[in-house]
């Protein structure tokens, strides 16, 4: 009964967030995780089969919401987890206390996404603040989501 009680409130595992894929059938500029971070891949390369066994293949990926660079080394015919990755455009409609209040294309409006850190922050607000409209792209990964890209809205002529 105790061992039970430990587990209580856990009830999602956070599997749906990513699936397995045989390191083989990873590609460069795909994505995987490496040290429980989503990364995409920027380098990949696969050593020879030695006598001991397996071919190993080397990945290099860069986390897509810190851009912080991570490496692992994995046996060709073993499984690593890709994370599920959504990208997603929103439209700019203010920026309240430092968090942004975006639409989608349905009309939904979500204010829980904070200005992102940086030159991407401050581009930005300097464009919000001279009145352009902005379409801002949104990754979800890893129940983690951030701003990534910013782009002038087109108007629908």
């Amino acid at each position: 009964m105790a061992e039970q009680e430990e587990f209580e409130g856990k009830a999602d595992s956070g599997a749906s967030n990513f699936f397995p894929q045989q390191c083989s059938a990873l590609r460069k500029n795909g994505h995987v995780l490496i040290k429980g971070r989503p990364c995409k891949i920027v380098e990949m390369t696969t050593s020879k089969t030695g006598k001991h066994g397996h071919a190993k293949v080397h990945l290099v990926g860069i986390d897509i919401f810190t851009q912080k660079k991570y490496e692992d080394i994995c046996p060709s015919t073993h499984n690593m987890d890709v994370p599920r990755v959504n990208r997603k455009d929103y439209q700019l409609t203010n920026i309240d206390d430092g968090y942004l209040c975006l639409m989608d294309d349905g009309g939904d409006m979500r204010e829980d996404l904070k200005i992102p850190e940086g030159d991407l922050g401050k581009e930005i607000q300097a464009k919000f603040d001279n009145d352009e409209s902005l379409l801002l792209t949104v990754l979800k990964a890893m129940d983690e989501e951030a701003v990534i890209a910013q782009k002038p809205l087109q108007a629908n002529k």
